[in-house]
């Protein structure tokens, strides 16, 4: 009964150091830098989801501009030509009749081609035209750069990929070294190739993950380290920044709320505060950006006709006109494409259509597992474990409700968009609530054995996929034959 007490005596203690980092955990953050690097170098211009979008919200954002334009029935903005036949003529992401592959001559054609594309023309992207600049601060830092050192748009768009890349893993850092315990969990998600890849593109996934990481983390911290001026300001600079990111993560900073243990206690306000300064900072963008929505045509992931997306207000109409049918299309769309958001999770490269060798994935679980395994270092009582679980799923249901509401046919009976590297910033927070106190001996081992083959078999793909053997540009899995071949190789070569 006593050891009972004790045990909940710890759980309800604050954790007044962090533990140090082990050579381990030293290794397996090398492994995340030189993966996320070696991606943004691999993969060509434009192949990774909605990266030509990114690209002119960011050269936009270069130009000194910050808000997009309409034109008729097109939202964008005029740049300039020589950066827009990037994607246009060199590196198109259209659906080829034949298998795509580049070659080093498309390169070099590229690198070269600026004096031939004079002049301006108006470029349309709808997608992300709301998007805050925030997101876009890095890529368009490293377009300002690659510029001021006299390189061509081919030149300044890798640039804009590494600086981008650079501020995702400052920021991983940054969330590494507040994090209190389970400094493990946040390893385990970022040698994920799905992550490592994104990272490594002009995506503002990079920016988005770091942020999810940073604001996890802080909260955590505050809530169980205390609170101090300098994590004050912390909360107050990154809520805001983390709700223009995606307005849905914001409620992960939630994941720090504790009981207060004392009548001078204010974390819990704390926190709370920082985050209603968060959602009044996307409401402020919402308004100074016009308010409106971009609507755009999409294609029908049930019929296959093109449709387009929804007005927000009427969508929501829908919802409320009756919830439980509502409910009911959100369970059934989770079921429906959990598989999915597994295999897209651990790794789906391109614009989601090259898939690792099948037995990559039973890797990804064992790692994942194995990470679990490896201890948080902490102990927590079931209610804790269940509050940060509940925190997640509600985050999770958050992205789908979003996805519903702008990027899915009016009244649809499925929700269209959601891919699995969307739930990346709200799986540590899962691993977190599942993981032991103390470590399964062997685990660590098995978990970094794992996640280095994984990261190798990923980079190895990725060659193979864009410049050996060629890729579908599909979204699907492609048919195949051999068993084996599905077990062993990419998707592109079933």
């Amino acid at each position: 009964m006593r050891q009972e007490r004790m045990s909940w005596a710890a759980t309800r203690a604050d954790m007044l150091v962090a533990p140090a980092w082990s050579t381990l955990e030293k290794l397996l953050l090398a492994v995340i830098c030189a993966a996320t690097l070696f991606f943004a170098l691999v993969t060509p211009p434009f192949q990774a989801p909605d990266e030509n979008q990114h690209y002119m919200k960011a050269l936009l954002l270069s130009e000194g501009r910050t808000l997009a334009e309409q034109r008729g029935e097109r939202i964008g903005a005029e740049l300039p030509r020589a950066a827009l036949d990037l994607h246009a003529v060199d590196f198109p992401s259209d659906v080829p009749p034949a298998p795509r592959r580049f070659e080093r001559g498309t390169l070099t054609h590229a690198w070269a081609a600026d004096a031939a594309r004079p002049g301006r023309y108006f470029a349309d992207f709808p997608n992300v035209a709301n998007y805050a600049p925030t997101l876009y601060a890095p890529g368009a830092l490293g377009l300002i750069a690659g510029d001021a050192l006299g390189l061509p748009r081919l030149g300044a768009f890798y640039a804009g990929r590494f600086v981008n890349a650079l501020a995702a893993l400052a920021m991983l850092i940054a969330a590494l070294r507040l994090l209190p315990f389970g400094r493990i969990a946040l390893l385990a998600t970022a040698l994920l190739p799905t992550f490592c890849y994104q990272n490594g593109s002009l995506s503002p996934d990079a920016v988005i993950n770091g942020l999810g990481f940073l604001g996890l983390a802080l909260a955590l911290r505050v809530g169980f380290m205390g609170s101090a001026p300098l994590r004050s300001a912390g909360l107050f600079a990154i809520a805001p920044l983390l709700a223009l990111a995606k307005g849905v993560y914001l409620p992960l900073m939630m994941a720090g709320l504790r009981w207060p243990q004392g009548r001078r206690d204010r974390r819990a306000l704390l926190l709370i505060a920082a985050i209603a300064a968060g959602g009044a900072a996307f409401m402020l963008w919402m308004k100074m950006s016009g308010g409106s929505q971009a609507l755009y045509h999409i294609v029908s992931r049930k019929t296959g006709e093109a449709v387009t997306t929804a007005p927000l207000a009427d969508q929501l109409a829908v919802i409320l006109h009756d919830p439980l049918a509502y409910v009911r299309i959100l369970c059934s769309s989770v079921v429906e494409r959990a598989p999915v958001y597994a295999l897209q999770i651990v790794g789906r490269f391109g614009w989601n259509a090259i898939l690792l060798p099948l037995a990559a994935y039973a890797l990804g679980a064992v790692m994942l597992g194995a990470a679990v395994l490896s201890g948080s270092g902490a102990r927590f009582g079931f209610g804790q474990r269940l509050w940060w679980l509940a925190v997640a799923a509600g985050v999770a249901l958050l992205v789908e409700t979003a996805m519903y509401l702008t990027g899915t046919a009016l009244g649809a009976d499925y929700i269209q968009g959601t891919q699995g590297r969307y739930f990346l910033p709200v799986l540590p927070l899962v691993l977190l609530a599942l993981m032991p106190g103390d470590p399964v001996p062997g685990a660590r081992a098995v978990f970094a054995g794992a996640a280095m083959i994984l990261l190798a078999v990923a980079a190895l793909c990725v060659v193979d996929s864009f410049w050996v053997h060629g890729f579908v540009t599909t979204d699907g899995m492609p048919p195949h034959q051999s068993l084996v071949r599905a077990l062993l190789l990419p998707s592109p070569r079933w």
